[in-house]
């Protein structure tokens, strides 16, 4: 008797993976919108229930409203932020980057120095933040500065990490081939060392928006050119809460960009040959 055949079953299973897929597919942005949505519910509630005075808790109407007529004030120290945030960022990556290499070549330049790159990344930076106003004289250095230590460490250590795990079994054949340590850096250890980079540049990003909020914090300037921090010590200062709200909205709408941002780039550099890139079946 001959066997019953197969290809009904193997449509079946690609029909299931392919429903499962689409299914995936809309709930990755379906299911963070509907959360979203029944906190803010959730939150207007909250205030009319207890009715709360809106300059103790605003409900989020009237943060939208607060935003939508103050944007221009919020949008341009939005700029000023961000700006500081991506500076900073890119200071961290050269700096990160190009010293995570010099570990990769010494040894004994890592032991000496690492300790001092730890140093700064335990160190709060809120307690650093008022020596370096002190003896920086340009507010915007000083800004860069403190948003630069946060977001260094994460670049330097992923980076650092990422160049001293490669297998070492492909360092040796390289070596047999006479291959030279420019070579072994550029065609083995950057790539090896490419997805822990990545993760250290989304984790750097938001540091690097936190840091320079701080440090708008410890600054205290305001005036023309100032960022959202001092938005949102000026509003506290008086007591317009909802113009704080929208400030912080629009704080986390800036790290979200980052990490939307950071993310994209990891996924285009490495989803043709990155197993963590690479889409799973389901």
């Amino acid at each position: 008797m001959s066997a019953a055949p197969a290809k009904p079953i193997l449509d079946e299973e690609e029909a299931r993976l392919a429903r499962a897929r689409r299914i995936d597919r809309i709930g990755k942005w379906a299911m963070p919108a509907l959360m979203l949505i029944v906190a803010v519910i959730v939150w207007d509630r909250i205030v009319v229930i207890n009715e709360i005075p809106k300059y103790i808790l605003p409900r989020p109407g009237l943060v939208v409203e607060t935003l939508i007529n103050d944007f221009g004030t919020l949008s341009a120290s939005a700029v000023v932020t961000m700006q500081i945030t991506l500076m900073a960022l890119a200071v961290a990556v050269i700096g990160g980057v190009g010293l995570a290499v010099f570990f990769a070549q010494s040894r004994f330049f890592e032991m000496a120095f690492y300790p001092f790159a730890v140093i700064l990344q335990v160190t709060p930076v809120v307690s650093i933040a008022p020596l370096i106003f002190i003896y920086v004289d340009n507010r915007l250095v000083g800004l860069l500065l403190c948003a630069w230590i946060v977001a260094f460490f994460p670049i330097l250590s992923n980076t650092t990490l990422g160049l001293n795990s490669t297998d070492h079994n492909l360092r040796d054949l390289y070596r047999i081939y006479g291959a030279t340590r420019w070579q072994r850096l550029r065609y083995l250890q950057l790539p090896t060392a490419l997805p822990y980079f990545l993760g250290g540049l989304r984790i750097a990003g938001g540091l690097s928006l936190i840091g320079a909020v701080v440090a708008e914090y410890v600054a205290g300037t305001g005036g023309i050119g100032s960022g959202l921090a001092f938005r949102i010590l000026e509003a506290g200062y008086r007591l317009n809460i909802a113009r704080m709200f929208a400030a912080l909205l629009l704080i986390a709408a800036l790290g979200v960009v980052i990490f939307a941002a950071t993310s994209l780039l990891s996924h285009l550099l490495l989803r043709k040959w990155h197993e963590s890139a690479i889409k799973r079946e389901i």
